[in-house]
């Protein structure tokens, strides 16, 4: 008896060792990178103002350790490509529902400040269109709106819908499934490409605005003699503490002028400044809004405002909650992005949409990312029963319970 005994223990020794050996196998699913992020495509995606961030890495998972996926898919990224031509470092994520607050705060810990979407946090932002951020882990469940981008599941309607409500105003898009391709709602695309009146951005764009709506210092100066007013968002401690890893993307700032018509923008250089009529895309500029001045500069570059006039007084009303004075922003997150070129080039003729590509490395063919993961859950089983045949034999931690089951059963 006492030899079968030691005989199971040394069974149950050994399946505790195999799967502490094992463990580490889950973390060893191979992969490629998409080659197409180090070529000219990424950068005309880039130029263009898309962005890249992350979907996952395959062999690791979001619920096991989802710091060390963040870390895995920082370093993914960044090995390949920028992330924005605002940004070097990567600030956006998707992250499945169900984490914890915790698990989140693990995720931002490796700078990733967009999580989403639909991850089903109490804190949320942007899931409707008075949903607005007030601190930073509401930006941990970043709403869905708008719907998919995807023919027969998007609907024009419900996009034309919340760009008109309002807010952030976020599609979701999935390119290919397998080896299936997924065809996008062109009229959606035609809408949003000529019609839309929405600032085109994506995650980290967002994001970032909304941090320096959070720290608005200025300067100012009118100089009456040559009806000038030299205007700059200033670079301070104080803002940059706030959140130091925003990108430095351009604000957009509503001033008034009292007896006086605006006759152009220049820059320090005494160059006009871009005409922002119109425009959706972001960009420094300025554009006239009725009688108010919407100035949009990034954070340190300074202006001067060529004014018509005499007895000039002015205003800095405050900056406004989109880029360029508009009450909607629309993003397109793409889902697991593992092949820029093939999700990309169908929209090359819609210039005006931006994609917040949300990359993760393909699975070598032939090795199934689910197997680890299996294994590792058949190993925890055995291990079990494992213990409930040592338990029987008054062995180990479950034998009071076993005990107490057998005597129940003997007592019966």
């Amino acid at each position: 008896m006492a030899g079968s005994r030691r005989i199971v223990a040394c069974l149950l020794l050994g399946l505790f060792a195999s799967s502490t050996i094992a463990a580490p196998v889950v973390a060893d699913v191979e992969w490629e990178r998409d080659g197409w992020l180090t070529t000219a495509l990424a950068d005309e995606r880039l130029a263009s103002g898309d962005e890249f961030g992350c979907y996952g890495m395959p062999g690791y998972s979001w619920y096991n350790d989802p710091g060390a996926v963040a870390k895995e898919c920082r370093s993914y990224i960044e090995n390949n490509t920028e992330a924005s031509k605002w940004g070097d470092n990567a600030l956006s994520t998707y992250t499945p529902d169900g984490l914890t607050m915790a698990q989140h705060n693990y995720i931002a810990s490796q700078d990733f400040v967009v999580h989403g979407d639909e991850t089903g946090l109490i804190d949320s932002a942007w899931h409707d269109a008075d949903d607005v951020p007030y601190d930073v882990w509401d930006w941990y469940n970043i709403g869905r709106r708008g719907g998919s981008l995807e023919k027969e599941i998007g609907s024009l309607e419900t996009v034309q819908n919340a760009v008109e409500e309002g807010g952030l105003v976020n599609l979701y898009w999935i390119g290919r499934v397998n080896d299936a391709t997924i065809r996008h709602d062109r009229d959606i695309a035609a809408y949003l490409q000529n019609d839309a009146e929405a600032w085109m951005t994506t995650w980290g764009q967002a994001w970032s605005y909304w941090t320096a709506n959070r720290c608005f210092e200025h300067s100012k100066d009118l100089d009456q003699e040559a009806a000038t007013f030299t205007f700059s968002s200033i670079v301070t401690e104080q803002c940059t503490s706030v959140a130091p890893n925003a990108w430095n993307i351009p604000a957009t700032w509503r001033l008034s002028f009292e007896n006086a018509t605006v006759v152009d923008v220049q820059n320090v250089l005494g160059q006009s400044m871009k005409n922002l009529t119109g425009e959706r895309q972001t960009a420094e500029g300025w554009r006239m809004d009725g009688n108010e001045l919407l100035v949009s500069v990034k954070r340190g570059t300074v202006v001067t405002v060529v004014l018509d006039g005499e007895n000039i007084s002015f205003d800095v009303h405050n900056q406004t909650q989109f880029w360029n004075g508009y009450d909607a922003a629309v993003t397109i997150a793409a889902h697991d992005t593992t092949d820029l070129f093939l999700w990309s080039k169908r929209f090359d003729d819609e210039d005006q949409l931006r994609f917040t590509w949300l990359v993760s490395p393909r699975t070598v063919e032939g090795r199934l990312p689910w197997l680890p993961y299996a294994a590792l859950v058949a190993g925890v089983v055995t291990i079990v029963a494992m213990m409930g045949i040592l338990g029987r034999e008054g062995i180990g931690p479950l034998a009071g319970l076993m005990y107490d089951k057998n005597l129940q059963y003997e007592e019966e």
